[in-house]
């Protein structure tokens, strides 16, 4: 299994939940969170120094079978893209097991 990350803007949470669920995973997390990545969030001038600002974003996971995981990954980074700084991160990690509460079901039949 495979857990998918993916830092993105606000106002892309929609078509991130779309691409998820089109491209066949079964459920996902959204979690309100500010960061800011290798602009820093905006450009400081007042000492010539880059000065960091935290910019508004949502994390979204999504845990998929390891066949799945480049699909639903392609399948956000395509919803979100605008070419522009901030459109987002990816990334992808390896889930050890699940559980799923309510059932008991492990591993493959919990995702």
């Amino acid at each position: 299994m495979k857990l998918i990350t993916a830092i993105v803007k606000p106002d892309k949470l929609a078509e991130v939940m779309d691409a998820v669920t089109d491209s066949g995973a079964h459920g996902l997390t959204a979690t309100d969170a500010r960061g800011f990545g290798q602009q820093y969030g905006q450009l400081g001038t007042a000492t010539g120094k880059r000065k960091a600002a935290l910019l508004a974003k949502v994390r979204v996971d999504v845990v998929v079978q390891d066949e799945d995981a480049e699909t639903v990954a392609g399948a956000i980074a395509k919803a979100v893209n605008t070419g522009m700084i901030g459109d987002g991160k990816i990334w992808v990690t390896t889930v050890d097991s699940a559980l799923r509460v309510r059932t008991g079901e492990r591993d493959r039949d919990a995702v």
